[in-house]
């Protein structure tokens, strides 16, 4: 089955996307057309004057302005492309496609498309020797998908399929059971398509379900576990800290990319088994009452209020490390002073 052309490389030719760092570091991205041109406040710069360069080349305006021209990565690309729904970001998606194991020859199932930023990450892990089916209910957040991967990789793979509505209803209707290797679950309620999920997927496969609370992370967690058909479910969230590196200036940068979603796996257990730990797992509560509650008060977790007699006996011990702090300085003024340290004397 074949899929989109490679990603060109070689010199810009017209047809090519680029992406254009100006002074300050500002961004446009252009898609390099007979007699078109890019038109800021510092000039216009022609793609004409592009085209034949070698990537990485830097170009100047009418206005004398300097830009760097480089082919966008896939990571840019999905940060600027048009968006009918939020997407998922590269960090989350490089976990996805880690975490869910997305190799060529797979089969997967991605439930929405949203604006299609997980579907190029799915598509380029599975190559020429796998297959996408992606659900989505909104015929109009398809249409933007299917625009955006199309800009990207210059066709619509022919290994990618879209199928409009539900997915509890729609993913029997295209899989037999036990025919997809992975399922990756970008939705508000995934809990309510683990059932059909459960059923399309082969023993030892993987659905990874992508969340945005603490809310949703629990009930599908507490979902998976419940069916008794998957593993122990894993959950975890990406944090990405940059730093700022220039000479000895070393330091976090002040920005970071924090919380954007959670992530819950299990893999599809064979008809009957049943793990080992689950028996010890059989006893654990999936419900909470007043008596739950109760274990997360701060007299619970360890928050305990102080008395007034032990805030005394704390002050006290403050008051008095503080006086032997100011003992001690006043010592080492009198040394100071008297040169009896070594010191010498500030000079005026």
């Amino acid at each position: 089955m074949s899929v989109a052309p490679d990603r060109p490389s070689g010199p810009f030719r017209y047809g090519d996307r680029v992406q254009l760092t100006g002074p300050k570091g500002r961004l446009h991205t252009i898609t390099l057309r007979e007699g078109g041109e890019l038109h800021t406040h510092r000039g216009v710069l022609r793609h004409d004057a592009l085209v034949g360069l070698p990537d990485g080349s830097v170009v100047r305006n009418s206005g004398d302005a300097e830009y760097l021209a480089l082919r966008p990565l896939l990571r840019d690309f999905v940060m600027s492309m048009p968006r009918g729904a939020a997407i998922v970001y590269p960090k989350d998606a490089a976990q996805i496609v880690a975490q869910a194991d997305v190799f060529p020859g797979t089969t997967v199932v991605e439930a929405g498309v949203g604006s299609g930023a997980l579907s190029l990450w799915l598509l380029r892990a599975l190559g020429a020797h796998g297959r996408l089916v992606s659900f989505e209910r909104r015929e109009e957040f398809a249409e933007v998908a299917r625009a955006n991967a199309e800009t990207f990789l210059g066709t619509t793979p022919a290994n990618w399929q879209i199928e409009i509505g539900d997915l509890a209803e729609a993913l029997p209707r295209v899989f037999p059971d036990g025919g997809v290797d992975r399922v990756v679950l970008d939705m508000l309620a995934p809990w309510e398509c683990i059932d059909v999920v459960a059923d399309a997927l082969t023993p030892g496969g993987v659905v990874l379900c992508y969340v945005a609370t603490v809310t949703q992370l629990s009930r599908v967690t507490e979902y998976l576990r419940g069916t008794g058909l998957f593993t122990e479910p894993e959950a975890s969230e990406t944090m990405i800290r940059g730093w700022h590196v220039e000479g000895l200036a070393v330091r976090p940068d002040h920005r970071m990319v924090a919380h954007t979603g959670f992530l819950v796996s299990a893999r599809r257990l064979a008809p009957g088994a049943v793990p080992p730990d689950v028996r010890a797992r059989a006893i654990r509560k999936t419900a909470y009452g007043d008596e739950d509650v109760e274990l997360w008060t701060p007299g619970a977790v360890g928050d305990r209020q102080i008395s007034d007699k032990n805030l005394r006996k704390r002050l006290r011990d403050a008051q008095r490390a503080a006086g032997g702090s100011r003992q001690a300085a006043a010592g080492r003024a009198g040394e100071a002073e008297s040169g009896t340290s070594g010191a010498q004397s500030p000079t005026a």
